[in-house]
């Protein structure tokens, strides 16, 4: 299975929502990155996606954005590829 990297922080719903949808297609282990934790890693986060909000989750070197596009790509059934690859 892919590693899946998520940056997140401690609060945040969506990041929770995107969890549980990934655990649900049977990811075990999560890399989160908690930008409101580690200092500078918000400032990474948005130089590797170009985006300021969280969840921003990479599947392998793919980055696959946030919550909405996560889950849009599962309804497409281009999820489960991705994370098998």
């Amino acid at each position: 299975m892919a590693k899946v990297v998520m940056y997140s922080t401690t609060v945040c719903p969506y990041c929770q929502m995107a969890e549980r949808l990934l655990r649900s297609r049977g990811v075990d282990a999560i890399e989160k990155i908690l930008i409101d934790r580690e200092p500078g890693k918000r400032e990474e986060m948005m130089e590797r996606t170009g985006r300021r909000t969280v969840p921003q989750i990479y599947v392998g070197e793919t980055h696959v954005g946030g919550f909405d596009d996560l889950s849009a790509l599962d309804k497409q059934g281009g999820l489960q590829p991705l994370l098998a690859a």
